[in-house]
């Protein structure tokens, strides 16, 4: 199966890829989600045949418009096909690909061309868990006054992620904890639209006041979309969708997010026994099947404005998230 990501096609591109693929025409490779949301029965990622005289731009509109006229014609997708598109997951793409089956056929330039068994795609992720790995760490002075230590983390793909030891934590006592998605938007910029940034800010000083603990900094922009997908669903509420709808037309799950690494970077740290600040019983459930042991939860009540307050409603009716002042807001308003 030869493989072409659909992230950053263009017209030069396609007509190499199609003369690579000759006499074999391409399909194009869709997720499960993305089948669903252009209409199609689907149960399975699914193999799309390109429209007649298809450019970058219908193929690109076939992946990421919010609507499209007409249900395209489709077929399950390989098993190849669909390690494909985990394969351009881990590289925070978009989900998709184009493909052409080439049993059988020569290949042009097959040498210079990479080589990736399906079945190490599945693999990968468990791998690039376990080849976590301390690469620094410093001591950083914040304006609360409060000592931390920054601890950098690195799996295999390169990816960096921290834990923030806050204050002198008891770790032969539960301690508070909080995983927190890295989100630009919010906590550098305090973006209005989410409750990110705040929701850090106020994980830290409840931290600070327990006297310490652990605040996991994770690379999972947009709830693992990565940033440059977190944008693109941002266009797609811009255009009516909601959050949780925005990831899955782009043809994502509605949370992307594995906390098997967070569980992990626990586990090196010697904290196995937390009392987690959250409101995401997703993150509780994760770190349980993960082998952490939850003490306890303590909510984190961030600021409702006008631009957050329809993200945090559909958190709460979509995701359970336990928004508890969000509801007696509401209520007060009704």
């Amino acid at each position: 199966m030869l493989a072409l990501p659909v992230e950053g096609l263009d017209r030069l591109r396609l007509a190499e890829f199609q003369a690579l693929c000759g006499p074999v025409e391409p399909k194009l490779i869709i997720t499960e989600r993305r089948a669903l949301a252009l209409g199609l029965d689907a149960s399975t990622p699914m193999a799309l045949p390109l429209p007649a005289g298809a450019d970058a731009n219908t193929i690109l509109a076939l992946v990421t418009a919010a609507t499209n006229d007409g249900k395209p014609a489709a077929e399950p997708a390989s098993p190849a096909a669909t390690a494909a598109i985990q394969l351009v997951k881990i590289s925070q793409s978009l989900p998709a690909v184009l493909a052409a089956n080439l049993v059988g056929h020569t290949i042009a330039y097959e040498k210079s061309i990479v080589r990736v068994e399906a079945d190490a795609v599945a693999e990968f992720a468990d791998y690039a868990t376990r080849s976590l790995i301390v690469a620094s760490e410093a001591s950083i002075p914040l304006n609360s006054g409060t000592p931390t230590r920054f601890v950098v983390f690195r799996d295999a793909v390169g990816d960096n992620q921290i834990a923030i030891i806050v204050g002198t934590p008891d770790f032969t006592k539960p301690v508070p904890v909080r995983l927190h998605s890295a989100c630009l938007t919010g906590d550098v910029f305090a973006s209005r639209r989410c409750d990110c940034g705040d929701q850090l800010r106020l994980a830290l000083a409840r931290i600070e006041d327990l006297g310490g603990g652990v605040i996991l900094y994770l690379a999972q922009e947009g709830r693992g979309l990565g940033l440059a997908n977190k944008m693109r669903t941002y266009q797609l509420q811009h255009e009516g969708l909601d959050t949780f709808d925005a990831n899955t037309t782009l043809g994502f799950d509605d949370d992307e997010r594995d906390y098997g690494i967070a569980a992990h970077m626990l586990r090196m740290l010697n904290c196995t026994r937390i009392v987690l600040l959250t409101n995401n019983p997703a993150k509780l459930d994760g770190l349980t099947k993960a082998g952490i042991e939850i003490a306890g939860r303590m909510p984190l009540d961030a600021p409702i404005n006008a631009d957050n307050r329809r993200y945090m409603t559909v958190k709460a009716a979509r995701a359970e998230h336990r928004l508890d002042h969000l509801t007696a807001s509401l209520a007060g308003q009704s």
